[in-house]
């Protein structure tokens, strides 16, 4: 919903003046001109009487369209000011529980965040309930309090800059690039970058600047040191406890559940749009949000809600001999729905044309061209005057949905659903080829040679040695060095769980629940939400809204029996391959009677963008032009002759995998000329 930039002087000589009130206020507009696509519709700083603290913030406006709800918030009787990004659902409630001690200025939903934090100190966070992020100073006890929602929908990130003869300040901004006109010098993090280590951590690839991981709140106090405190996980059952509900309770739990969650997120002063593809996620989505508007009209609000034809869909629509098009299946939805459609055509042209741009908005290389098609979504959508979407993201990863997790949905029995169980000798043999099944193409060659310890850490889950795969690029020898003193990628990526989580994946949780926890906690906020989530939709002024993230219905779902997620029924295919599993299987129970028959029964295709292309074509000469051997030289540690074979390899063989690294070594070059990262330079001897 909106841009967020901020600054905190922490340290300095005790002779240093105090900066210019000016001069801060023009540092914090020019970094809210870099992040201006995020909030078009009003601007708005706030600068501490003492010039310690500083918060900007652009608007996208979607709640109280009016001038009330103008960020900064600030209460003046208490000296604290707040700067809100997302949606906060059930603010009504706080609202009116909240009126007799507290002067909202107006309707948003976003001022409860100072109400809530008079009232309930540090322990408001549970009250939040959406996709968020916000920074809030409160000048009389000198604290900076900023915080992210608990899957990480909306980025936030911190720096420390400065230093030596000057002071210190710790900024704080939605997006890296607007640490930019703070003096920011972006440098690679090799260590992060050889290890892995950014996919999961507070860490990223750039030296210095940390994430504020989601589910936590960072908290700074004068004098004292950067703190990040976790509010909230996820959590999963004892594997050992028999589930006592039936399945038809199970289900019903999880309709009731969702549709909970679109009903808050139809809620808004703009039309809501979905995006919708031809999987059973976003069809789900579409299905209950035309049900909701459609039988339960007086709920939703008529007068801001309307009619259903209001409710627009979009589609990406790749060229059909991509082998990727989903675009014929969505329209078949849309009419069914009775719904407005539009597909938007993306060609290896308008892919190629999009690529740097990506790049630049989401921050984080992904080794699909999936993104650009979010991207190019989004512009259409801003384009007929939208604002707001519903996504399916968070569906794959809390119902079961990855081929990726088919081995640990069987590597142990699930002692909580008895109708699962099939003999001990089937069940090896289906798990030893559900394994040698998957690695999807998106990730490249994972390793089985996990260290013994690091696969004990993670109950001998399968996952986590793809996502350390994700993104492989040939690095220079030099790099080596990193992992001899940092350990190796599945190592780090398992260090970075937290140690309860650790515990629990020992003791207590199934494998199918380990494996969903490492994806939740890496894949999911660092690839998924940035490539082809907020950072895309938000490059053209649109909120995405993801139902599936809403925590009262992760909360429920987490707590189901793995095997009511991801279905084994050996009679339906060959053992441990394909056709013996069906993903989803509860959420496609509960979805139902929203799915057109086509939709119910399909199988899951993963959204992925075209991975073949031409000699020659405009892919091609977009990434020669890109990695030649000045650019890939530059970044210090890639391997150019590999890189040059790499490239090779993806346009004159047609080799697939070889287009996913050349695709990551590509984006790279974007950052490192969008940001202007300095050359990384070898370990000194």
């Amino acid at each position: 919903m909106c841009g967020i930039s901020a600054l905190v002087q922490i340290q300095g000589p005790e002779n240093l003046p105090r900066p210019d009130r000016n001069a801060i206020n023009e540092e914090v507009n020019k970094s809210l001109d870099i992040i201006k696509h995020r909030g078009p519709d009003a601007r708005g700083t706030w600068i501490s009487s003492d010039s310690q603290a500083a918060l900007g913030h652009v608007r996208l406006s979607i709640v109280d369209l009016s001038p009330d709800g103008n960020q900064p918030f600030i209460d003046h009787d208490s000296g604290i000011c707040a700067v809100v990004n997302g949606e906060l659902y059930g603010a009504e409630a706080y609202h009116e529980q909240l009126k007799n001690e507290y002067k909202f200025q107006g309707n948003s939903d976003c001022e409860i965040v100072i109400a809530l934090y008079k009232h309930y100190g540090r322990g408001f966070m549970s009250h939040l309930r959406g996709e968020f992020a916000f920074v809030l100073w409160d000048t009389k006890r000198q604290l900076l309090f900023a915080a992210r929602d608990r899957y990480g929908i909306k980025p936030l990130y911190y720096t420390v800059l400065g230093g030596e003869n000057g002071g210190k300040k710790l900024a704080v901004a939605t997006e890296m690039k607007a640490f930019l006109p703070y003096g920011w010098k972006p440098h690679w993090d090799v260590d992060s970058i050889r290890g892995h280590s950014w996919k999961c951590g507070e860490s990223t690839f750039f030296k210095g600047v940390k994430k504020i991981l989601p589910a936590h709140y960072l908290t700074y106090q004068e004098g004292g040191d950067i703190k990040q405190t976790v509010y909230w996980d996820t959590d999963f059952p004892d594997k050992r406890v028999p589930e006592t509900r039936t399945e038809a309770e199970m289900v019903e739990g999880v309709r009731e559940r969702l549709l909970d969650s679109i009903r808050n997120r139809l809620r808004g002063d703009v039309p809501v749009g979905v995006y919708l593809s031809g999987g059973l996620d976003s069809s789900t989505v579409a299905g209950m949000a035309a049900h909701l508007i459609k039988e339960e009209r007086s709920k939703l609000n008529n007068d801001t809600i309307g009619d259903l034809s209001r409710l627009k869909c979009f589609t990406v629509q790749f060229d059909k001999d991509s082998g990727v098009d989903e675009s014929e299946i969505a329209k078949r939805t849309a009419d069914w729905l009775g719904v407005e459609y539009h597909a938007v055509h993306m060609d290896e042209e308008n892919l190629a044309k999009r690529f740097e741009d990506a790049v630049w908005f989401s921050e984080f290389p992904f080794p699909d061209l999936n993104g650009l098609g979010k991207l190019a979504l989004a512009e259409k959508v801003h384009s007929l005057g939208m604002k707001v979407m519903l996504s399916g993201e968070g569906s794959d990863e809390h119902f079961g949905g990855y081929a990726d997790f088919r081995p640990d949905a069987i590597q142990e029995k699930d002692h909580s659903w008895a109708p699962s169980h099939i003999p001990e000798a089937d069940r090896e043999v289906a798990f030893n080829a559900a394994r040698s099944k998957t690695g999807a193409i998106v990730f490249g060659n994972a390793s089985y040679t996990v260290p013994e310890s690091t696969a004990a850490m993670v109950n001998n889950t399968h996952t986590i040695s793809e996502i350390a795969a994700c993104g492989n690029m040939p690095f220079l020898p030099w790099t080596d060095a990193y992992l001899a003193s940092g350990g190796d990628p599945e190592t780090r990526l398992a260090e970075e769980m937290d140690g309860r989580a650790l515990e629990a994946m020992e003791k207590k949780w199934h494998p199918l629940h380990t494996s969903q926890y490492i994806w939740l906690k890496s894949y999911l906020p660092n690839f998924i939400l940035r490539w082809g989530g907020d950072n895309m939709d938000m490059a053209h002024s649109v909120e995405s809204r993801p139902p599936f993230l809403d925590h009262h219905l992760t909360e429920y779902v987490n707590n189901l029996p793995p095997s009511l997620k991801m279905k084994y029924d050996p009679s339906s295919g060959i053992p441990g391959e394909y056709g013996a599993f069906k993903e989803k299987y509860i959420l496609r129970e509960a979805a139902k009677p929203f799915l057109t028959e086509e939709i119910y029964s399909n199988r899951k295709a993963s959204y992925v963008g075209p991975s073949l292309y031409k000699q020659g074509g405009p892919i091609h000469q977009l990434y020669s032009r890109l990695l030649s051997k000045e650019n890939v030289e530059r970044l210090g540690f890639v391997d150019w002759q590999r890189a040059e074979d790499f490239l090779n390899r993806t346009f004159i063989e047609g080799d697939r995998k070889a287009f996913r690294v050349a695709t990551m070594i590509a984006q790279f070059v974007v950052l490192s000329q969008r940001f202007g990262v300095a050359s990384a330079a070898p370990l000194p001897n």
